[in-house]
């Protein structure tokens, strides 16, 4: 009969050679463990700590402003923008601009004022400029007949000074809505108050804080009225291309756009952020104006707030560039969240094609030098 298994006598052989070999094993030193309270134990808070947010490669000089199916970026050395024409292509140009550089462009509390105009006039006429570029390849443009108005014409003839008158207006416009209304409207209410009451040295400082109030409370309705505009709203997310496109530069990122749409559409260095300082810091400013000069005719008020926007606008441009060197401060980080917020109104999430033009605009003013654009 054929064998089925093991013979039982070499398996009790084998069993006693495996009893010697782990009596053998046991008689030697046991490794010695190492006792529990030595392993060092991660603490609780840690492990459930979030992962902090990645730190930006760089931060760049290099800002921007969303046009008219466009972006204008503004970089040490060259200005460009780049817009998408009524046939599909993206058109880029160089703004030329004043190789001129005076002493008070970099002087603190006072580069701030030049700055701001400068960027105003320039992106005034960057925007006229779009408009009329992204109409190009359009089938309107075919049809015969078609004339331009003798003020189109005038425009294209001057065009450096009609870009200057517009940016003044621009100015006054905003000088009489978000400066000289909330005082006026305050200037109403006031005559009908008591004369006893408003003697108090506080009056004047309470009735100031009120009117800056009044003033954000302008500033916040327009934009949420502009956010409304089907046009307006297509700005709104050139200008999120625009921040998406900075922060993936600023991250060391290729510029994609796979990686720029995968960026905060949120910026701390934005003119958003700017327009907040400025109305904050001219509550501040004009309450302890107030409180020295106490109460004044309507007439010498609306001259005092004329006079104290330079300063304003000094003083906010100088907070801006401190938050923004150092916001990994938290204090810092504290102070830019209400301009970030105000931002959800002021930019939106772009789509790819948008992208496309921010990225082209981006490109075109890269310093060769990357040390040029360091903030």
């Amino acid at each position: 009969m054929p064998r089925m298994g093991y013979d039982m006598s070499e398996s009790n052989d084998n069993m006693k050679l495996i009893d010697q070999v782990q009596e053998a094993q046991l008689k030697e030193e046991p490794v010695e463990a190492k006792p529990i309270e030595e392993i060092p134990e991660v603490p609780e808070k840690a492990a459930k700590k979030k992962k902090s947010k990645p730190v930006p490669a760089k931060k760049t000089t290099i800002g921007g402003q969303a046009l008219i199916e466009g972006v204008m970026m503004v970089g040490p050395s060259r200005t460009c923008m780049a817009v998408r024409k009524g046939d599909g292509t993206i058109h880029v140009e160089e703004i030329k601009q004043s190789e001129k550089t005076s002493y008070f462009d970099k002087v603190p509390f006072i580069r701030g004022c030049i700055r701001f105009y400068k960027m105003l006039v320039t992106g005034t006429g960057a925007l006229m400029k779009a408009a009329d570029i992204s109409e190009e390849g359009k089938p309107e443009e075919n049809k015969e007949g078609e004339k331009r108005s003798r003020l189109d014409e005038f425009a294209d003839r001057h065009f450096n000074a009609m870009m200057t008158i517009s940016a003044i207006v621009g100015i006054l416009l905003s000088v009489g809505l978000f400066i000289l209304a909330p005082r006026l409207i305050v200037e109403i209410v006031v005559k009908f108050i008591p004369e006893s009451v408003r003697d108090f040295a506080w009056f004047n400082a309470v009735t100031s804080v009120i009117e800056g109030l009044l003033r954000l409370l302008i500033f916040l309705l327009y934009m949420i009225f502009a956010s409304k505009l089907k046009d307006i709203k297509r700005v709104w997310r050139y200008h999120g291309a625009e921040h998406k496109t900075i922060a993936c530069y600023e991250a060391g990122l290729p510029l994609t756009v796979e990686n720029v749409l995968k960026q905060s559409r949120f910026h701390p260095r934005c003119g958003t952020s700017f327009m907040f300082n400025v109305i904050a810091i001219s509550i501040i400013i004009y309450t302890v104006i107030g409180i020295f000069t106490g109460t004044q005719p309507a007439w010498v008020n609306i001259a005092i707030r004329l006079v104290a926007i330079p300063v304003i606008c000094a003083i906010s441009y100088e907070v801006l560039r401190f938050v923004g060197r150092h916001d990994r401060n938290g204090f810092c980080r504290l102070m830019s969240k209400p301009g970030l917020w105000l931002q959800k109104f002021t930019t939106a999430e772009p789509d790819a094609p948008i992208v496309e033009v921010a990225i082209a605009s981006m490109q075109a003013v890269i310093p060769e030098n990357k040390e040029d654009d360091n903030w």
